[in-house]
C-alpha cells in the first residue's frame, strides 16, 4: 500500500477593509512610526470595526474563499478544525458557527487553542487526520479579532496586533508532497509573561477585572522576545539538520510574523538570507494563529511545486514549533 501524505491543496484568506497605521497609532498613545518601525517592522494592522462581528465572520470569509478557489462542495468537507485566541463565544465554538454559515454540515468542528502556534498544531492534527485514511478533506481555519483583547491605552503592545484569517485545504496524495516533518513544544512557562488574566474560570468578568483592564492582554516584551528568538530558531534548525536542508536545498522560510528582529534571527541561524523569507509583518502586524497561513495566502503565486517551506512559530503557553511543508502546486 502506497503511503498516504497529507497535504495542502488551496488556501483562502480574508483581511478587514479598515486600516491602522503608525500614524494614527500614534495620536491614541504615546509612540511614533519610526520608534515601530525600528523595533518591530509594523507599518499598518487591520481592524475588523463593524459592530456584532467577530472572528467567525473572518473565518467564514476565508473558509468561502477557500471552497470557492478549490471547487470544492462544502458537502464533501469532512472536518474543520478553527485555531483562535479570540473565539465569537465562550460557548458555542467559533468553528460551529462557522459550520452553519458556510453549508459544511457533513463536517464535525472543533477549536483549537495554542494562541500563535495554532496554524502548526491544527495542521499538525489534520495532516494525522489524513494519512490515517479516514479522512480526504479537512479545513484547517486560523481567524483572530485580535483588536478585541488590546488595549489601545498600552502603548508596549497595542502597536502589534491586527484581525484576520487565512484557511487550507487538507487533502491525501501519494505524491512526495505536503506536510513532511514538524516539532512541536509546549514547555509550561509562559503565563505570567503573555496571557489574558481576566475572563476564564480563574478570575470571571467582574467590576473589578475590568477596572483593572485585565481583560485584554498582558505580555512582558523582553522575556518573550528572548524565549521566541531561542526557542524559534533551534527548533527550525532541527527541522533543516534532520531534513538534510541548507541554504543551498531550502526554498523558503515562514516564521511567525510577530517582530522582524525574531524574524531575522531565526533566518540568520539557519544562515538563510532574507530573499528566502517570507515576511508580511508591514502589512499585517501580528495577527496570532493567522500569520502563517496568511503569508502562504499572501505569497501563493510566488510558490512553486515541490518548493521546501519551513514554517516556525512561538506563542502564548509558552507554545513553540517548526515544519517542513513541501509545496503542492502552482497557483494559477
Amino acid at each position: 500500500m502506497e503511503k498516504i501524505n497529507a497535504t495542502i491543496t488551496g488556501v483562502g484568506g480574508y483581511i478587514p477593509d479598515y486600516i491602522l497605521n503608525n500614524d494614527e497609532l500614534s495620536r491614541m498613545v504615546d509612540t511614533t512610526d519610526e520608534w515601530i518601525m525600528s523595533r518591530v517592522g509594523i507599518k499598518e494592522r487591520h481592524i475588523l470595526q463593524e459592530e456584532g462581528l467577530g472572528t467567525s465572520y473572518m473565518a467564514r470569509k476565508a473558509v468561502k474563499q477557500l471552497l470557492q478557489k478549490t471547487g470544492t462542495d462544502p458537502l464533501d468537507v469532512e472536518a474543520l478544525i478553527v485555531a483562535t485566541t479570540t473565539p465569537d463565544y465562550k460557548v458555542p465554538s467559533t468553528s460551529s458557527i462557522v459550520i452553519g454559515r458556510t453549508g459544511m454540515t457533513n463536517a464535525y468542528a472543533i477549536d483549537l487553542q495554542a494562541a500563535c502556534c495554532g496554524f502548526l498544531f491544527a495542521m499538525d492534527q489534520a495532516a494525522c487526520m489524513i494519512q490515517s485514511g479516514r479522512y480526504k478533506k479537512v479545513i484547517v481555519c486560523c481567524a483572530e479579532k485580535m483588536s478585541s483583547i488590546v488595549d489601545y491605552t498600552d502603548r508596549s503592545t497595542c502597536a502589534l496586533f491586527g484581525d484576520g484569517a487565512a484557511a487550507v485545504l487538507v487533502e491525501p496524495t501519494t505524491e512526495e508532497v505536503g506536510w513532511t516533518d514538524s516539532i512541536l513544544r509546549t514547555d509550561g512557562l509562559g503565563l505570567p509573561f503573555l496571557c489574558v488574566k481576566a475572563g476564564g474560570s480563574v478570575c470571571p468578568p467582574s467590576h473589578y477585572s475590568i477596572d483593572r483592564r485585565m481583560n485584554y492582554l498582558h505580555q512582558e516584551g523582553r522575556t518573550v522576545f528572548k524565549y521566541a528568538v531561542t526557542y524559534m530558531s533551534d527548533v527550525s534548525a532541527q527541522i533543516a539538520e534532520r531534513n538534510g536542508l541548507n541554504n543551498e536545498t531550502l526554498n523558503w522560510v515562514l516564521p511567525h510574523q510577530a517582530n522582524i528582529r525574531i524574524i531575522e534571527a531565526v533566518a540568520n541561524r539557519l544562515e538563510i538570507p532574507m530573499e528566502k523569507v517570507l515576511v508580511n509583518i508591514q502589512r499585517y502586524g501580528n495577527t496570532s494563529a493567522a500569520t502563517l497561513p496568511l503569508a502562504l495566502w499572501d505569497f501563493e503565486k510566488q510558490l512553486k511545486k515541490g518548493d521546501s517551506i519551513i514554517l516556525t512559530a512561538f506563542g502564548a503557553g509558552f507554545t513553540y514549533g517548526a515544519a517542513l511543508l513541501k509545496w503542492d502546486y502552482n497557483a494559477k
